[in-house]
């Protein structure tokens, strides 16, 4: 099967670009052709895997970027014109796709705010590349039921080219080992470089008021700027250590994942965890959530108090099994997402 993937930035370097990176390569490991179109690759190209890079460009104002490239990719498949049969799958605001991959919730959501908030140059751009993108594509791939959901609700008439969810793939890695807690510690981990929507400052007041339970619980931050979130630990002497992104965050170090995020499309990071057998407390917002059985940990409404964090996340602190390890690898995404391309082989040429 020959497939044609477009994404901005080829690469491990976000959420998103993980997804379509790890997909692409258990892909190849089924044997399929595939060419990427991208603005750059950010790493060693993979062998097997054609990639064409555009160059990069400016992508601020996001919808001028979105149009500027979408422009390219327009030009390339001028240029280049390509067999019938080949199936042209995107995870950008292109017009050129058989299948788009949702990543994120609709901007959609846009139209539940005030009108004044609405009434922007922006606000219309970015509302139509979104109509553009879903209207073009045959199928439409969400990445998390829950926005599948949204999809369904913003745009009705594209909900029959809704498909079943593909959550993202996790790869095993080490494990937490089981251990007893300290009832007056234990450490909490926070992970994500966007701290404000994954609500970081929310987790710093949850473990505020766990410390007068345990005084010498440690909270763990990993991947945010350190200089920018510091003046949220003025109070602190000590108790909390930041860290850095890195490749493979240091799970199995840690006792509980704690992500009460506001906005979450999937939030991989809690996939991961549960992977390394980490008990979890989250927030219902988060995609991942429907994946998160009372096993694995606590999920909880962002309008729940304070104090019922504080509970749940001392719950998981102090139980003494270890969490089902989670298991779903990318080689099921990429079965997952060849049935889809089955679907359209069928019809395109």
């Amino acid at each position: 099967m020959k497939i044609i993937h477009i994404v901005r930035r080829y690469g491990p370097v976000g959420g998103m670009e993980r997804y379509v990176w790890e997909t692409i390569l258990e892909l190849a490991k089924r044997g399929h052709e595939q060419t990427v179109i991208c603005q750059r690759c950010h790493v060693e190209k993979p062998a097997g895997i054609t990639v064409v890079e555009l160059g990069d460009m400016a992508i601020r104002p996001r919808w001028v970027g979105s149009l500027r490239f979408s422009y390219r990719v327009s030009q390339w498949f001028a240029q280049h014109p390509q067999a019938v049969d080949t199936i042209v799958h995107s995870n950008e605001r292109v017009n050129v796709q058989h299948i788009s991959s949702i990543h994120g919730p609709p901007f959609a959501s846009v139209l539940d705010k005030p009108w004044w908030k609405r009434i922007s140059l922006r606000v219309v751009m970015q509302l139509f590349l979104e109509r553009r993108e879903l209207r073009n594509a045959r199928l439409i791939v969400a990445n998390a039921p829950i926005i599948k959901q949204q999809l369904a609700h913003y745009y009705p008439q594209f909900a029959h080219k809704l498909t079943a969810p593909i959550v993202p793939g996790v790869a095993a890695g080490a494990q937490r080992a089981a251990r007893v807690v300290p009832a007056d510690g234990g450490v909490i981990g926070f992970v994500g470089y966007e701290w404000k929507r994954k609500g970081l400052r929310l987790a710093v007041q949850i473990v505020e008021k766990l410390r007068q339970l345990r005084p010498e619980v440690q909270l763990l931050v990993v991947g945010t700027n350190a200089a920018e979130i510091e003046p949220l630990f003025g109070a602190w002497e000590s108790g909390y250590e930041l860290m850095e992104w890195c490749e493979q965050p240091p799970y199995a170090d840690i006792d509980v994942l704690l992500h009460p995020a506001s906005i979450e499309p999937y939030g991989m990071v809690i996939s991961e965890a549960m992977a390394a057998r980490v008990p979890v407390v989250i927030s219902d917002v988060c995609g991942a959530a429907e994946q998160v059985h009372t096993d694995s940990g606590t999920v909880l409404s962002l309008h729940a108090d304070l104090e019922d964090w504080v509970k749940a996340v001392d719950a998981q602190l102090s139980r003494t099994d270890l969490p089902p390890a989670y298991t779903h690898g990318w080689d099921k995404v990429a079965e997952e997402m060849e049935m889809n391309y089955r679907k359209l082989e069928r019809t395109i040429k």
